[in-house]
């Protein structure tokens, strides 16, 4: 599989395998690397996402969800039409979300197959050891060729470390897969349990998906591990699982293209702030991507369409999710009993528009 690609695609989770997808179905010669042995492992997330009715509601301006979001019943774990916001007072904020729980393995597992079948081509087990405009060298001594290189290799992407100089605020995540009985609705509760981040109970079919994510700054010292411990010993079950890692959330950088290289999905930051929600926009990034790049390989049209159609589907609600999180940052740095006066049901529209990603005054 060496030579001359007219793609190539760092990274095979949801946003990379969408990117070769799009350009596949669209004709180009497309590659993808990624340095795991199986895609989809190890699970990195806590695996909640809209259902595609909620998610034609919150981004009114992504078209065809259905063909975007073709999600496998084997792929859905659970699902559920509750979410609660809970403050430290423990006396939650409920409100009505379409949601559905993925088994993350199996999803990221039919995105790949749906990517093989469009024509696209595989390359585990190796990573990238460096780029060099139309040239990726990899860490078992191989070289191959791109037209287009694509980033979508997470918090940690080589392309944007090789070529942006943008940084991103990243919140250290940790969680666990913990079997027992859990109520049918998410929580994601805020305040001193997780500083600077939230921590959520997901529930899934025969247990949850539990986890935590704090601002180190913000933790005056203690590490994330005692945070995540506190907040398990609220549950009872068995564990089966841990996991964790970093997440971007400042969200999405200005600059997704500087030809002949693009960056898709977390390596651009493409998480909504006010939420931790990165599998949706990843794929929506991803599908313009590839389409986008195929056009480009077909008839030139410039990379930068791609920054273009991205800001038009999905700028609006990024940006309103951007300075929901920047009030959430001054709030969530406040002794608990204040969070508690702004996370109450006075406050209850201006919350649900912040996670929603929603402007949270009508204004801006």
């Amino acid at each position: 599989m060496d030579g001359e690609w007219d793609a190539v695609i760092i990274g095979g989770g949801p946003a990379g395998a969408t990117v070769a997808r799009y350009a596949a179905e669209g004709g180009a010669r497309v590659l993808v690397i990624d340095r795991r042995l199986v895609i989809g492992e190890p699970l990195q997330c806590g695996e909640l996402v809209a259902t595609n009715a909620e998610m034609a509601r919150l981004c009114p301006n992504v078209p065809d969800l259905d063909d975007l979001l073709r999600t496998p019943q084997t792929a859905i774990s659970r699902l559920t039409d509750k979410l609660c916001i809970v403050p430290p007072s423990g006396r939650p904020l409920e409100f009505e979300f379409g949601g559905q729980i993925l088994d993350r393995v199996a999803h990221d597992q039919a995105l790949e197959r749906v990517a093989r079948e469009a024509g696209a081509e595989f390359r585990l087990g190796t990573g990238v050891a460096s780029v060099e405009d139309h040239t990726i060298h990899l860490t078992d001594g191989t070289t191959v060729r791109g037209q287009v290189i694509a980033g979508a290799g997470g918090p940690h992407d080589p392309l944007r470390r090789a070529r942006w100089r943008e940084q991103s605020l990243h919140v250290a995540v940790g969680f666990v897969l913990m079997e027992g009985d859990f109520p049918d609705r998410v929580e994601l509760h805020f305040g001193s349990v997780a500083p600077g981040g939230y921590a959520w109970m997901i529930p899934k079919r025969g247990g949850a998906n539990i986890g935590i994510g704090i601002q180190p700054r913000f933790a005056r010292g203690r590490p994330l591990r005692e945070f995540l411990a506190e907040f398990l010993a609220r549950y009872d079950g068995r564990i089966t699982y841990r996991g964790g890692g970093l997440l971007p959330m400042s969200g999405a950088i200005r600059r997704l293209v500087k030809p002949p290289h693009l960056l898709v999905g977390d390596s651009a930051g493409m998480v909504f702030p006010s939420n931790g929600a990165g599998i949706i926009p990843a794929m929506v990034a991803g599908r313009i991507a590839g389409q986008v790049i195929a056009e480009h390989v077909r008839d030139g049209t410039p990379l930068t369409e791609y920054e273009r159609i991205w800001n038009e589907q999905m700028g609006r609600e990024m940006q309103a999710s951007q300075r929901a999180a920047w009030l959430g940052s001054i709030l969530f740095r406040m002794p608990d009993s204040l969070v508690n006066i702004a996370l109450s049901q006075m406050s209850r529209p201006f919350v649900w528009r912040a996670i929603t990603c929603r402007p949270m005054f009508g204004l801006f």
